[in-house]
């Protein structure tokens, strides 16, 4: 089965030649631009001290490498590319011959020109894709397996699927286990919900977000209108504001010439509709830019003439060659542009303002929720107009969530550089809990399902010594059950655990504590009011002159599921305040993703029997008068059944019920053949 990787590597915002457009920089001005990503998110200060990636091997799963390029230089052991397996055309020489895989290698290492974020770590290039179109999951599989066998350090996978690919996900675990940090693109489908796929979808690698990045173009843009915040993005062409336009909005139909003669929009906030009415009419957003400003606006908003916000660009080939934009230029989403259109109908101000924020979350970044029991992605990183190296010895300037995820598996390399010792989960802590918290243009944190934990900070993750796991908590409330507790370990890498400090940020109707007992810390959460609803939080710890960020995510549901658990058998219980009449229960196992279930109503207790010990997710979908009500709770399994003749079929995790019909089937087969047989 084939699966697209082309959304891994667009560049969404920007083209090379846009951004040259828009800097107008000579070959010298652009080695200024060479490394403005890794200062930004803290990579100096492991420099500076000496620590490089040296002795990391890092495996990069991708479209290749080109080693001809001079910052990425040489292939074998003395090489940058030590190996190389080419899964496409049967080979050991993976060269890069469509510049994906060359672009997310210069992130992580390059070492020339350009300074990647572990300059002196080396690379195995695995090539499952020769275009960078499609890619068969069979490969990317085959990929993990042979780094497996090479004892690599890191795995770097830029490339994904947009579901879920249980193959892909059982092998990236299997990667894990074996010792293996994996990082992975968290895609390039946002700004929807529930857009992350496999292997980002999966709770166990490292998977990253987009942020912009620390240069001139990171913009962002804020509409209030009558104490109303719109969600705007400025289009790529526009420069920071000195300070905010006011002015009263004006709605212009489609921006064309002719709209714009009909009425006197000077000093105006012009409104305009994406497109045209006339068939076959091309209206580009510079002529909506160039009109309004002959009109004499001080603005012009673009509203979508479909469903949902897009991103804009003023600077581009059908362009007049001397074309510049004069006026701010911001798109908005259809569903906002027709409110503001109503409400324009009457004399309407608003306040514009165009601005630098480099922690922005891109708005091409995939979001979760994955799944109510983690959260997705787990941190952000720059992803957008990152100049990397590219294939005939070139640089790039790119954009996606394909090289946001290099960063952090570069900060992964010094930091086993560092601690060699470090687990899986102990990297991925110590990288998710010393993040910067990233907020949108108003202000307000973004959502976990947007930023994760927040924007990665290899300085703290440097200077961090306490490994937190797990590295979040999530809660499960409801009036039946309005008391929960997780529990964290607290291990430091170095010393012990003195002048631990902790404070907590979430919502007013839940109340937070904690209990600490020597490294394990319990946390408790309670109603003080009841909301329906999901809600976010933060669990802030300092240690040792570090301060950790813990999010905390939970939900409060009408029913509740709770879970007694006896010598491996996990009884179910199910509550709700109204009367039900059927639940499915769902156990899944954390730490192999593996799920069985069971029915239950008011007569018919349900259980499950397991075999392996480990934390386990509960899910309940409970009806009530034909509709459903989700239910959650977690449990930790410590006395995993011991029967020395256990069900063979609960043992290799394949249903019951279907095997015994099957067998039945069989044997009726049997049966009726030899009775014709006689």
């Amino acid at each position: 089965m084939q699966y697209r990787i082309g959304v891994f590597f667009l560049v969404i915002i920007v083209t090379t030649s846009i951004i040259l457009l828009q800097y107008n920089q000579d070959e010298n001005d652009l080695n200024l631009l060479l490394d403005k990503s890794g200062p930004y998110i803290g990579v100096n200060f492991p420099k500076n001290l000496g620590y490089n990636g040296e002795g990391i091997t890092i495996a990069v799963i991708d479209t290749g490498i080109d080693h001809r390029h001079p910052d990425l230089f040489g292939f074998g052991p003395d090489g940058k590319v030590v190996q190389g397996y080419n899964y496409v055309e049967n080979d050991k020489m993976a060269i890069d011959t469509n510049g994906h895989g060359t672009e997310v290698a210069g992130i992580i290492a390059a070492d020339g020109q350009l300074s990647g974020i572990a300059p002196k770590s080396s690379l195995i290039s695995y090539k499952v894709s020769k275009d960078g179109d499609s890619v068969s999951s069979d490969l990317i599989v085959k990929a993990i397996e042979q780094a497996i066998i090479d004892d690599v350090d890191i795995i770097n996978i830029s490339l994904g699927v947009n579901r879920t690919n249980s193959k892909i996900d059982d092998t990236v675990n299997k990667a894990i286990q074996e010792g293996i940090v994996v990082v992975v693109a968290a895609g390039n489908d946002g700004p929807e919900s529930n857009t992350i796929g496999s292997p980002g979808i999966n709770p166990n690698p490292i998977t990253v977000g987009a942020t912009y990045n620390n240069i001139t173009s990171s913009l962002v843009a804020t509409l209030e209108v009558e104490e109303k915040q719109f969600q705007i993005l400025p289009m790529v062409g526009i420069e920071a504001l000195d300070e905010p336009v006011k002015a009263e909005i004006l709605f212009g139909s489609f921006g064309r010439e002719g709209d714009l003669s009909e009425n006197d929009f000077t000093n105006s906030i012009i409104l305009v509709e994406r497109g045209s009415d006339i068939e076959g009419e091309i209206v580009y957003f510079s002529d909506k830019e160039n009109n309004a400003a002959n009109a004499g606006a001080k603005a012009i908003l673009v509203y979508n003439n479909e469903p949902g916000i897009f991103l804009g660009e003023l600077l581009h080939q059908f362009a007049p060659e001397d074309y510049q934009p004069r006026i701010p230029t911001v798109s908005m989403s259809r569903e906002d542009g027709l409110v503001l259109k109503e409400m324009a109908q009457d004399r309407t101000v608003g306040t514009l303002h165009v601005f630098y924020n480099p922690d922005f979350v891109a708005h091409f970044s995939s979001r979760g929720p994955a799944s109510p029991f983690y959260i997705k992605p787990d941190l952000v990183a720059p992803g957008a107009f990152v100049n990397t190296t590219i294939i005939d010895g070139k640089y790039n300037f790119t954009s996606g969530t394909s090289f946001a995820a290099p960063h952090v598996t570069g900060a992964a390399a010094l930091l086993l550089q560092k601690n060699p010792n470090l687990l899986p989960n102990e990297i991925k802590s110590l990288l998710v809990t010393t993040t910067d918290s990233v907020s949108d243009a108003y202000g307000n944190q973004f959502s976990l399902n947007a930023a994760g934990s927040g924007r990665l900070n290899v300085t703290r993750a440097f200077e961090g010594n306490l490994i937190i796991t797990p590295p979040y908590l999530t809660f499960y409330l409801s009036p039946e059950n309005s008391f929960h507790k997780q529990t964290l370990q607290l291990n430091p890498i170095n010393g012990g655990l003195e002048d631990i400090k902790i404070k907590f940020e979430g919502p007013e109707f839940v109340e937070f504590n904690y209990q600490r007992n020597g490294e394990t810390l319990d946390i408790t959460s309670s109603l003080e009011d009841v909301f329906f609803e999901k809600f976010e939080g933060k669990m802030i710890i300092q240690h040792d002159g570090t301060s950790y960020n813990v999010p905390m995510i939970g939900q409060i549901t009408k029913g509740a599921v709770s879970v007694l658990e006896q010598d491996g058998k996990l009884n179910f219980v199910i509550s709700h305040p109204d009367e039900w009449s059927y639940a499915k229960i769902s156990l899944i196992n954390k730490e192999t993703g593996k799920w069985d279930t069971v029915s239950a109503t008011p007569s018919k207790e349900a259980s499950i029997l397991v075999f392996k010990n480990g934390e386990y997710w509960v899910e309940a979908n409970i009806e009530v008068d034909g509709e459903t009500f989700d239910a959650y709770e977690t449990i930790k399994v410590r006395t995993a059944s011991l029967d020395d003749n256990p069900n063979p079929f609960a043992l290799l995790e394949i249903p019951e019920k279907p095997i015994i019909i099957i067998f039945a089937i069989a044997i009726l087969i049997a049966l009726v053949g030899l009775k014709i047989r006689r």
